[in-house]
């Protein structure tokens, strides 16, 4: 167990400086001088390119990658050019809302998806598979901002239920605030029940057809018991290859939910700063829900052991 999870980590580190490299040379393609933006329009050539001095723009690309990439290992990541602030805070203050939200929907979304799928295999090909199958479908085709701008109108304006604009956080008004995080979670949990939901019948089918549950079967066990002593450890592990990859998916875009909910989340600032031209705060948004996604999934493949020991003898 020790030695898999050594070997996942260092795999880890790899794909972390390439992000890292990716993230530092797309922002070089941007077009615009961060320079300029600083000062402003009324800036003369000479203040310009002393700032670009100071700020290293000036170096060769490789040097402008170590000093950064040093910065950033340091927990520097630069400060924002719309308002001074430190970069690192202020994405450690709109993470939370974003992490709260995401966290819940993929949550809720496995419970829900999860019994959902192993009942439609359970079922296959009867009226309850075509009925969940059915219902499944019909989630992955819609588009998120669109169910969440129905929800925002049925609940919020129609019937008046819950806050339609705002925010309040968790530590001022736990009761309050859950009332705005409901549209958006419910929003995220509909969206993504229905892959998480195929994935899961997909993965119960292969296994229900496998010898040792026709064994348990005739030992005479009940179902109930077939599905969750066998079939759940085995068909869970597949779904959650999913459940992380949903998890990374929504942390990189939610950024269309908290603006329809107009949330203070991580999404919105980085739509904030791609307005504004925030290069540094764009920078390091991109790069910090990047390496989020990498270690999440990281976390995801050391889980792996304990639903499939066999994992461990890679």
């Amino acid at each position: 167990m020790i030695g898999y999870a050594a070997r996942r980590c260092l795999a880890a580190l790899p794909t972390l400086l390439l992000v890292a490299i990716a993230v530092f040379l797309m922002m070089r393609l941007i077009p615009g001088d961060p320079a300029q933006l600083m000062l402003g329009d009324a800036a003369s050539a000479e203040e310009v390119q002393a700032l670009r001095r100071s700020m290293g723009l000036e170096e060769a690309l490789p040097l402008q990658f170590l000093h950064w990439g040093g910065a950033v290992l340091a927990g520097d990541f630069g400060r924002s050019i719309t308002n001074g602030e430190s970069v690192l805070p202020l994405i450690l203050s709109r993470f939370g809302v974003t992490a709260v939200i995401v966290l819940l929907a993929v949550g809720l979304a496995t419970l829900i998806a999860v019994p959902l799928g192993m009942l439609a295999a359970w079922k296959q090909n009867r009226l309850t598979d075509l009925v969940v199958v059915g219902f499944a479908t019909l989630m992955l085709s819609i588009p998120s901002f669109w169910l969440g701008l129905i929800l925002l109108l049925v609940f919020g304006v129609k019937l008046g239920w819950l806050p339609v604009v705002g925010f309040v956080g968790f530590g001022e008004d736990p009761l309050v605030a859950a009332g705005y995080v409901v549209l958006p979670v419910a929003t995220l949990v509909l969206v993504e029940v229905g892959v998480l939901t195929r994935m899961a019948r997909a993965a119960t089918i292969d296994v229900l057809r496998l010898d040792y549950i026709s064994h348990a079967r005739a030992k005479g066990l009940s179902e109930f018991t077939v599905m969750r002593r066998h079939a759940l450890p085995n068909a869970f592990a597949p779904t959650l290859t999913l459940v992380g990859l949903v998890l990374g998916n929504l942390l990189g875009g939610i950024a269309v939910i908290e603006t329809v909910f107009t949330l203070p989340g991580l999404g919105r600032l980085l739509v904030e700063a791609i307005f504004q031209r925030d290069y540094p705060v764009v920078q390091g948004v991109m790069l910090f829900v990047a390496a989020i996604y990498v270690v999440v999934n990281l976390l995801v493949d050391l889980a792996y052991p304990a639903f499939d020991p066999r994992v461990t003898a890679e």
